[in-house]
């Protein structure tokens, strides 16, 4: 009963901020909404402070028992990037194929390093006592780009296909090499004695590479199954049942189950698409798809809005955010920027390439989540505020 009044109170202020945004402002849905919800949060703070303390513990403890981590990795996630994965072209993305594999990989190995190092010669220079490898964390969490705020935006730019390919490529392949990065770290700190390059290798094949291959075995299974039957609801309910359910018998065998459905959207989107649906379910299962991937991304959107009710909010902690921006920022730009220039020695890119990724390089609930996991203390705090200053301003700016 729990979980559907939090689901219930959740979706009721999700479609009353959605109406709000769409009657009287009119900015993008997703950002129209977070930035009700976040006026919202203040108001309800101010509320506390005035005296009203009712509203504020009364919306502190409906949060406290929303675990944003486990709700975005291990629900909404799934979802969210099959339906991003469903409608990238496969011949598209092989045109771009090494820019993106090096922008998921070597851009985002380049981007946690960098970050987490002036990360942490900047918490020094502010007093702040952070150590490098909780700061190399910041770095892995805040360095890919979320595929749900970047495929949220570029649906509505009217760009070319070619830079729409490589934007929505990059954003769903760096989340989950960005994951991989991040849980690899993650074992440093807890498990200091044990780190090793032979468990890196092993952590990452069984991750990224076990990831791809458990994605190609369900997409192979996903469209056999579709292939065999004829009635769109049937097939609806075989995509929710691989979705799901593949993502958690990933997460369960210890693969990236991020990785694993970007791979099954890729080809339920194409092979499957092409080759066993009518027009009948391909236009029913877009419908399906795209009204699961906007719902959601709504109630995302509002979840990291109303999380500023339970931050921990320090003053001095914020200013490491704020001057943390230009960093992430800047880091990006040379993250993207050395692997197109090296690849411009073989082949064209669109004009502005280099600029368009680099602003384009969204941060969002992904790296709010990654940022929750980490263990408890004061370190999680101080890096936890700092994201979420980062992920404003990359969704609001």
């Amino acid at each position: 009963m729990l979980i559907l009044n939090i689901a219930a109170i959740l979706l009721t202020l999700s479609a009353l901020f959605a109406y709000i945004n769409h009657r009287f402002i009119g900015l993008p849905t997703t950002i129209g909404v977070m930035l009700i919800a976040l006026v919202f949060s203040l108001l309800i703070s101010l509320a506390g402070w005035f005296g009203f303390t009712g509203f504020e513990g009364t919306a502190e403890q409906l949060l406290s028992q929303i675990d944003f981590n486990v709700t975005l990795m291990n629900g909404m996630l799934s979802f969210l990037l099959f339906a991003g994965a469903l409608h990238v072209s496969l011949n598209d993305l092989s045109k771009q194929k090494w820019l993106i594999l090096l922008l998921a990989t070597i851009g985002v190995c380049i981007s946690t390093a960098v970050v987490g190092f002036l990360s942490f010669t900047l918490l020094s220079a502010l007093g702040i006592n952070v150590s490098l490898v909780y700061c190399f964390l910041f770095g892995a969490l805040i360095s890919p780009t979320d595929p749900i705020a970047v495929m949220a935006t570029v649906k509505r730019l009217g760009i070319s296909k070619e830079l729409e390919t490589t934007i929505a490529g990059e954003s769903l392949f760096n989340d989950g090499v960005g994951v991989v990065v991040f849980l690899v770290i993650l074992s440093l700190v807890q498990n200091p004695d044990a780190f090793s390059l032979s468990h890196v290798l092993h952590l990452f094949l069984v991750e990224a590479v076990g990831g791809v291959v458990f994605g190609l075995i369900l997409g192979a299974i996903g469209y056999y199954l579709l292939k065999t039957v004829d009635n769109y609801m049937v097939e609806i309910l075989l995509s929710l049942a691989i979705v799901m359910g593949g993502y958690t018998l990933a997460m369960q065998i210890h693969t990236s189950g991020p990785i694993a459905i970007v791979v099954t959207g890729l080809l339920i989107g194409n092979i499957a698409r092409d080759r066993a649906m009518s027009d009948k379910t391909r236009e029913h299962l877009d419908n399906f798809w795209e009204l699961i991937d906007e719902i959601l991304n709504v109630v995302l959107f509002v979840l990291i809005g109303l999380e500023i009710l339970i931050l921990e909010i320090n003053a001095s902690w914020i200013i490491a955010g704020l001057l943390v921006i230009p960093i992430v920022v800047g880091t990006r730009l040379l993250s993207v920027g050395v692997p197109i220039q090296g690849l411009r020695l073989l082949k064209p890119f669109p004009p502005h390439l280099i600029k368009i990724l680099t602003w384009g390089g969204l941060r969002g609930g992904i790296s709010v989540a990654l940022a929750l996991s980490m263990p408890a203390g004061f370190e999680r705090d101080v890096l936890l505020l700092m994201t979420y200053v980062v992920v404003l301003f990359s969704i609001i700016v």
